[in-house]
């Protein structure tokens, strides 16, 4: 892994640079953030398990993306509150890369996640009468692992490209976490190669499928408008409504990012957008599933009737 021309055994993030002041006032504020991730998420994972009207297709998909999401806010934001607090605070090579690696992952993994749930939506709405021999639950756990193989998979191929480079100096990570390109500025050699397989893999896990959830979309769409009945429009667009919003927030924020063009003018803004992408995208997910989703909301108010939801928790 060119270790041999590595010098540099740590990193300094960054972060923000702001007043010690502003700082613990962030430090606070995105502390109850991520306390909220962690609630939600885990209500979310606690209605699917404990409630039986809950065991279909489409929330096995919402207790795998809500998992993801712990994860995903679990890898980068500890690090960050560490920063905003001990700003001078290092962080080894190895845990950084791991971060990375980490990072790399989960967010690969959350993208192909939510074209597994556009496909589940388009067979419920556009094929109903199938939907019970297609959407099996050997079909959805084949989906599922797929998923996590593949995000696997291609955050292996950048991390392998990324332990080949040497790092001598210098050790700052102008981020707020170990993030890929940021990593990539402080290599002492070409990074070329890593900045085109970045894109290449921000075009696959991106634009790829970003057109595949448009072309269920559109299915559905024409499928909902033949519908005759109001009610029963509603009611089909009120199931896929609440994973559209998910599906804005993640792919408007994340292609911005890796897909966009890559100036060192936004690079600052940039940051910020990935703050959003990691600490909010994941505290907001379960307050869309939960808010505009009916069987979610009734779920949550049997389970806190009986009282055990929070036995659980």
């Amino acid at each position: 892994m060119g270790g041999n021309q590595t010098s540099v055994t740590e990193f300094f993030l960054v972060g923000f640079p702001l007043s010690p002041r502003m700082q613990l006032l962030l430090f606070g504020l995105f502390s109850v953030f991520y306390a909220f991730t962690l609630l939600g998420n885990g209500v979310i994972l606690g209605l699917i398990s404990l409630d039986s009207k809950l065991h279909t297709p489409m929330y096995f998909f919402l207790s795998q993306l809500a998992t993801v999401d712990i994860a995903y806010a679990c890898n980068t934001v500890p690090q960050m509150l560490v920063n905003l607090l001990s700003p001078a605070q290092p962080i080894s090579f190895a845990g950084c890369l791991t971060q990375t690696f980490l990072f790399l992952i989960f967010a690969h993994t959350e993208c192909f996640l939510l074209v597994a749930m556009s496909y589940d939506r388009y067979v419920a709405i556009c094929l109903p009468l199938r939907y019970s021999t297609i959407m099996t639950w050997r079909v959805c756990v084949i989906l599922l692992v797929s998923c996590w193989t593949v995000g696997f998979l291609l955050a292996l191929v950048q991390m392998v490209l990324l332990l080949l480079l040497p790092f001598c100096g210098p050790q700052k990570v102008n981020h707020f976490f170990c993030e890929t390109l940021a990593i990539l500025k402080l290599a002492c050699a070409d990074t070329h190669l890593n900045k085109v397989v970045v894109l290449a893999a921000g075009v696959l896990v991106l634009v790829g499928p970003v057109s595949a959830i448009v072309v269920s979309y559109g299915h559905i769409l024409h499928a909902v408008l033949k519908i005759q009945s109001a009610e029963g429009r509603q009611k089909a667009f009120s199931t896929c409504s609440s994973h559209l919003c998910v599906v804005g927030l993640f792919y408007g924020t994340a292609m911005i990012m890796y897909v966009g063009p890559q100036r060192e003018d936004s690079q600052e803004q940039k940051k910020y957008l990935l703050l959003f992408h990691s600490l909010f995208n994941p505290m907001l997910n379960p307050l869309i599933y939960s808010l505009r989703n009916r069987e979610v909301s009734a779920a949550l108010r049997r389970r806190l009737k009986r009282g055990d939801l929070c036995e659980t928790l």
